[in-house]
């Protein structure tokens, strides 16, 4: 509705503040919703980086260590020990890695509608603003 001079009765103004205020919660809604989805895909794939990274973990601990442990004992005449210490200690570093990118997409500053939050904050302050306006006392020139 478009700014006036004439001014408006009470119910019209309390009509217009609740036909605003549903409309404000309806698009709200909409951009809580599609965040959340958006948040939801990253959790996602989040965990899908860790069920991989686990999934891989295993058996390339197993094979690489036999291999890794093979190769440095027959090629560098460690102790298979030390080989398979220095395979192992690979591996594991790889791991953990990708089980931390994937912890760090499942961090609750993810999961939160920003947005939707700042914008909420954003309506109520001009909200406040506007009752402010029309609340002010009407000066005679």
């Amino acid at each position: 509705m478009p700014f006036s001079n004439h001014p408006r009765s009470v119910p019209e103004i309390i009509g217009d503040l609740f036909s605003q205020l549903t409309t404000l919660l309806r698009k709200e809604t909409q951009l809580a919703r599609t965040e959340m989805s958006e948040n939801i895909l990253s959790i996602g794939r989040g965990l899908g980086l860790i069920v991989g990274g686990a999934a891989l973990l295993i058996p390339a601990l197993v094979i690489l260590l036999q291999a890794g442990v093979a190769a440095l004992t027959d090629r560098y005449g460690m102790a298979s020990y030390w080989s398979a210490l220095s395979v192992g200690g690979a591996v594991l570093i790889v791991g953990i890695v990708l089980l931390l990118i994937g912890v760090s997409r499942l961090k609750i500053e993810n999961i939160v509608p920003n947005k939707t939050v700042h914008q909420l904050q954003r309506d109520a302050s001009v909200a406040k603003e506007q009752v402010r306006r029309d609340h002010e006392p009407r000066r005679a020139a």
